[in-house]
């Protein structure tokens, strides 16, 4: 049994204690190191994926088209996404799974950040690879697909608001699943579980940290925006953080 596992019955059975203040003071130390590196790689990737995005578009619906409807005022994103609810709730399932390990990666920044370690470009797509692969996109469909099948529930007898709530709640009861997958070396449904145990077991704190990372993420948008993609990375700094104060962080070559 590994160090992990034998720590996540030790809370299963008596609970642990962490401290808001220690852990944001180490989330906050933790994003001081990853922010620009971090903040300058989403500004990338985001820039190509909307360009990559933008061309699907266009290739599907010609442009042509898009120029006279756009011009008619008949394209209108909203109702196109109204229209075709399912079909965008099925896509952005699969584009979460696509993305999820990039998006893990991010974790292992963090964790090198905290250890004073350059971390190359080529590691954003480490965990492209097994065992991580695997279990990332296993966790990711499970999570997604609840979350979508719930909100779609709540649509249809137009309780759309509750829908909303319990996707959050999806999202926070969830939230250390990846770090034990890559940290833990966990299987993904063992990680939904645990994640899902130690949240219960404290969801004030845990909820405080969470909401706290999220008012900080938001405070670039003071900056045109633009600043937003610099606050990001202080989601997974608090992440990583908790999970750390939580779990511990093992020697992390088991993991490489």
């Amino acid at each position: 049994m590994n160090q992990t596992l034998e720590k996540l019955q030790e809370i299963e059975k008596n609970g642990y204690q962490i401290d808001f203040g220690n852990v944001f003071n180490h989330a906050f130390e933790n994003y001081k190191k990853i922010a620009l590196y971090a903040g300058s790689v989403i500004v990338i990737f985001s820039i190509l994926f909307i360009a990559f995005s933008a061309f699907s578009l266009i290739s599907i619906v010609g442009i042509t088209e898009m120029t006279k409807q756009l011009s008619s005022g008949q394209l209108k994103i909203e109702k196109l996404i109204e229209s075709n609810i399912d079909t965008v709730g099925i896509i952005s399932i699969i584009i979460s799974c696509l993305l999820s390990p990039f998006q893990a990666a991010f974790l292992k920044m963090a964790d090198h950040g905290d250890r004073d370690e350059n971390f190359p470009i080529s590691s954003l797509f480490s965990l492209y690879k097994l065992p991580y692969l695997k279990e990332i996109i296993i966790s990711t469909l499970i999570i997604t697909t609840i979350a979508f099948a719930q909100a779609t529930l709540f649509r249809y007898i137009k309780f759309e608001f509750l829908g909303i709530i319990t996707n959050y709640f999806i999202s926070f009861i969830t939230l250390l699943t990846i770090p034990l997958i890559i940290f833990g070396n966990l299987q993904a449904m063992d990680a939904i579980k645990y994640s899902i145990q130690i949240v219960f077991k404290q969801p004030i704190v845990l909820l405080g940290l969470i909401v706290v990372a999220i008012i900080g993420s938001l405070i670039g948008l003071m900056a045109c925006c633009v600043g937003m993609f610099f606050t990001i990375p202080f989601i997974y700094s608090m992440n990583y953080a908790i999970y750390s104060a939580v779990i511990g962080i093992n020697s992390i070559a088991e993991n490489e």
